[in-house]
């Protein structure tokens, strides 16, 4: 009965709004699911940070192929790391049928973030997009205290009082935050107005049993905010040849997607890890490089080491790697 009266008047508040607002879809919560005009919305996302050969700055020139080979692999939603300030970015990805979840920073030099207080003059410009599905607070900075002072409670505080602030401003998307792995009670405590819980988790190639950890702490939605693998073995190991291995990367990135969607009752989905590889974050540029190692990363299958420039399940050309097909055999169902 409490999730029908829910529904029922979110479907009077969208009729109401129609009259007074550009047309966009409702994004509400309910139990333990996350819903788009009053139907469970699963999440089938990937991580997106669109950085050219020989840069280390996000571009979006390469977006309409993109979102072609996006669509194509059925993907409805990309996460990215900072706000889109084109409107022209955001149309495009709502032509495809696509959602967005926006992050904002802590610190980002007063760029759209929490430290400065701007990232609110975002929501209010782009709230009533039809390509918003949620915002989004910090990724796994419980990892950085050294950033709050070493007190962590600096940071739930933070999230949790620009939570509250968002939801005071638009009363059509939740607010979630990505946490790395699973929230401990402190973060739960604190940061009490979140209504959506990502958290980023690499377990290797078995994140399943943070599902039934989640269902014991806390009865909000979840998903995972990445989870995935990297194509480079730093070593050979389980079969896999030490180098390039895309074998690795698929097969890892299919046994994570099996266990995820096992589980629609308690997550609502994943934004894999990532769309491209990421030339800038190890050695040149201009070259991919083995390295750039990621903290907490001992989980990553399937020998244990984050190789930050191989993520993508396209290469930096775009060429689709094995788990590209990995994904649009998974995503595409049910569609």
């Amino acid at each position: 009965m409490h999730k029908l009266l829910i529904l029922v008047f979110l479907a009077v508040v969208s009729a109401c709004i129609n009259f007074s607002t550009p047309k966009i879809d409702i994004v509400s919560v309910v139990d333990r699911q996350v819903f788009v005009n009053q139907s469970p919305y699963i999440i089938k996302g990937i991580c997106y940070h669109p950085v050219p050969l020989g840069s280390d700055v996000r571009s979006f020139n390469k977006l309409e192929e993109d979102l072609q080979l996006m669509k194509n692999a059925g993907i409805n939603t990309i996460r990215v790391y900072s706000p889109i300030a084109d409107r022209n970015v955001l149309n495009k990805v709502d032509s495809m049928g696509m959602k967005l979840i926006i992050s904002f920073g802590f610190n980002q030099n007063g760029n759209y973030d929490i430290l400065s207080g701007s990232f609110i003059n975002y929501v209010r410009e782009f709230k009533t997009h039809n390509a918003i599905l949620f915002w989004e607070l910090g990724n796994e900075y419980n990892y950085h205290p050294e950033w709050f002072e070493g007190d962590m409670k600096n940071w739930y505080r933070a999230m949790n009082d620009a939570a509250k602030l968002i939801h005071r401003t638009d009363a059509f998307h939740p607010v979630a935050t990505a946490h790395g792995d699973l929230p401990d009670s402190l973060a739960l405590s604190i940061g009490s107005a979140i209504d959506v819980w990502g958290m980023n988790v690499y377990r290797w190639d078995n994140p399943k049993q943070i599902f039934s950890e989640w269902e014991k702490i806390s009865e909000k939605p979840m998903y995972l905010a990445e989870a995935g693998a990297d194509s480079y073995m730093s070593i050979p190991k389980d079969g896999y040849q030490q180098g390039p291995n895309e074998k690795a990367q698929a097969d890892a990135t299919l046994a994570i997607l099996k266990d995820i969607f096992a589980h629609q009752d308690i997550c609502s989905g994943v934004c894999l890890f990532s769309f491209t590889d990421g030339w800038w974050k190890a050695g040149s540029n201009a070259s991919i490089d083995p390295g750039g190692f990621a903290p907490e990363s001992s989980g990553v299958p399937y020998d244990g080491t984050a190789n930050e420039e191989y993520w993508g399940i396209t290469k930096i050309d775009r060429e689709p790697k094995d788990a590209y097909y990995v994904v649009e055999a998974i995503y595409s169902k049910g569609k």
